[in-house]
């Protein structure tokens, strides 16, 4: 998304090209077969593209790729690009590199302060910085995830890439298991969602990112869920989506969504700790038992890796989707219980897990190089 972004903007700012020409870098020079990345810009510059894969050049961020345009064989100009997560993308000596600051406050401890204070929720927070006109858009945001469940669990075949992956949502969501308990229904049901969205998503579908593509099946999927369960209007779960959206807004402002800088960690760590706050404001739970069930989820996830298979959003991500949408519906629970228990604030594991990441050798930082990436060995 990212890249795609990128070259649209490109494209505009020197519209008398007649050619263009990519160089990627670090985890998209690694991953962008795998990920499509040629793919869609050759699709989007429309025009002669040149993508070139350079695996060697070090770059300070690992997203980070070179565009040049070009007519009658003169270079016109060049900018230099670093996607950082969620389609979001820093143009580099350009001054609109830098989005618009929503929020003035940027750690949960303080937006929990003025919350308290004003005795508003979280939700209401939102609102009173992005407008009323945030419930529309996040209207479309939930009328897409929605659709994205329906068209996934509807679709069946193997999926694009060459791993002969076959879709699994529909079987999840259609098959009774031998033992069909209220807990079993629920897991086979939240499953589904899950791999409905994901399995969208690696065959180059429309997806909401959530707060990126790979971890884009979770929260679509426990939202999808506890609205079917307990009958909750479109209001109700706007009201979830806005707060799950500023959690992840705070892990990415303080940190990272991006796999290829902190590994999968920030990815489906973030996207459970956003599901899990979206149920506590949802069931209007108190604002610290709402940290406590976002901060659970990524102190759970620390240390994951990003190994994609072949570069692939498949193997390991569409089954970690699953698991990770179970784990917010835990998380929410136990915040009910336990959270005047509890040692660890939101803004101490975004801290931690941000380290963690930096901490981690690049070879499991979505490069395709080491763990799961290295050792499978298809059965097929």
């Amino acid at each position: 998304m990212g890249p795609e972004k990128a070259a649209k903007l490109f494209i505009k700012e020197y519209p008398k090209a007649d050619s263009f020409s990519v160089t990627l870098y670090g985890s998209l020079a690694k991953t962008g077969k795998g990920h499509g990345t040629d793919t869609v810009l050759k699709k989007t510059f429309v025009l002669p593209t040149e993508v070139i894969f350079d695996e060697t050049t070090e770059v300070a961020h690992p997203n980070t790729f070179d565009m040049y345009a070009f007519k009658d064989g003169v270079k016109l100009g060049k900018w230099r690009v670093r996607s950082i997560g969620g389609g979001e993308i820093k143009i580099l000596g350009k001054k609109t590199e830098q989005s618009p600051e929503v929020y003035p406050i940027k750690h949960f401890k303080e937006i929990a302060t003025y919350c308290l204070f004003k005795e508003i929720r979280l939700s209401d927070f939102v609102e009173e910085y992005e407008g009323s006109e945030i419930w529309n858009y996040l209207q479309i945001v939930w009328n897409s995830m929605k659709n994205t469940i329906r068209e996934g669990l509807n679709a069946t075949g193997i999926l694009p890439g060459g791993l002969n992956i076959s879709r699994k949502a529909k079987l999840l969501f259609g098959q009774k298991h031998i033992d069909e308990s209220a807990v079993t229904k629920e897991h086979r049901l939240v499953c589904s969602y899950a791999y409905a969205t994901s399995e969208q998503n690696a065959s180059g579908e429309t997806v909401v990112t959530a707060p990126t593509c790979g971890a884009s099946g979770v929260l679509p999927a426990v939202l999808k869920y506890v609205q079917d369960k307990h009958h909750f209007s479109d209001d109700k779960i706007l009201r979830g989506l806005a707060a799950a959206g500023l959690i992840g807004n705070i892990v990415k402002t303080n940190a990272s969504i991006s796999g290829a800088e902190c590994g999968c960690q920030a990815e489906i760590g973030t996207a459970c700790s956003m599901a899990a706050a979206a149920l506590a404001e949802i069931f209007e739970m108190e604002i610290d038992q709402i940290e406590y069930a976002a901060e659970m989820p990524l102190e759970h996830h620390l240390g994951l890796t990003c190994d994609p298979v072949c570069g692939l959003v498949q193997i390991p991500c569409i089954e970690r989707n699953a698991v990770a949408a179970m784990r917010a519906i835990n998380a929410f629970s136990l915040a009910n219980f336990l959270t005047n228990t509890r040692k660890v604030s939101l803004d101490i594991i975004i801290q931690t897990m941000y380290r963690t990441g930096k901490d981690m050798r690049a070879i499991y930082r979505e490069t395709g190089k080491g763990g799961l990436a290295k050792l499978y060995v298809s059965n097929d």
